[in-house]
């Protein structure tokens, strides 16, 4: 049973189905993503690529790296993981890679980097010759500005149907919920994502390693709508949303 020195809040997001971690395999897993969080790299300059495709802009200047962790630093550190258990290797691995200290790190890349240690040779190599050149966005801006770092669940997100173990090769789904904690005592929402890893190993008994990773980021749940004193209310006891205009349903 491995542990972690950071605590992880409880779930409350609806799951994705595994069935979508087939369908992304056998299309292209690779083509979605190639670091397990949102993909900033760009095509420019691609092979087989026009000139007319290339944008006629300035190559973005890389992020720099995180800076060294302090001894105040709040990042997850699992222990006691199994390396021959698939899916203790898979929660372990996103455990780490959203586990964010804004103070420190200077976007999701710098926790992909710390996950490294279970990644496959071929998937390290290339995650630490990746630099992001675009901005983390307007989220980790927001972490950032309290300085907050992230603690999140990881849970399976199987539904059985997905494809079975062999010896050599295994497929898992996670969801990942997490929340965020500022310096200043402001807490929000943290990452949250379902994640499909496909993980190898040389043989039986060997290590699980991370070879692939593709993430589908959680959408934000609709706001509940306002129901005044005036608004009639449907029989179950919501409030009917119903209106003359189909149009001013219609979303800007």
């Amino acid at each position: 049973m491995r542990t972690t020195r950071t605590g992880t809040p409880a779930r409350t997001a609806t799951r994705g189905n595994f069935t979508a971690l087939t369908v992304v395999s056998v299309a292209g897993i690779l083509a979605l993503t190639g670091c397990g969080l949102r993909d900033h790299r760009e095509d420019v300059g691609a092979p087989g690529s026009s000139p007319s495709s290339v944008p006629s802009v300035a190559p973005k200047a890389s992020l720099p790296p995180g800076r060294p962790l302090g001894t105040d630093a709040h990042v997850p550190s699992p222990s006691g993981v199994d390396g021959t258990d698939a899916t203790e290797v898979s929660e372990a691995w996103a455990e780490v890679a959203y586990g964010y200290d804004t103070k420190y790190d200077y976007g999701p890349h710098d926790a992909i980097l710390r996950s490294a240690r279970w990644f496959t040779p071929a998937k390290a190599a290339a995650e630490r010759s990746y630099h992001p050149a675009s901005g983390a966005g307007a989220e980790w801006n927001t972490w950032a500005g309290h300085r907050a770092w992230t603690t999140v669940k990881v849970t399976p997100d199987d539904d059985a149907d997905g494809p079975a173990d062999t010896a050599v090769l295994a497929y898992r789904a996670l969801y990942v919920e997490g929340t965020a904690q500022g310096r200043d005592g402001w807490t929000g929402t943290g990452p949250r994502a379902n994640v499909y890893l496909k993980l190898t190993r040389a043989s039986g008994g060997r290590p699980w390693r991370v070879a692939e990773v593709t993430t589908v980021e959680a959408a934000d749940p609709p706001p509940l709508p306002s129901v005044s004193p005036s608004t009639p209310m449907s029989p179950s006891g919501s409030a009917s949303m119903m209106s003359s205009n189909p149009s001013s349903n219609t979303p800007s």
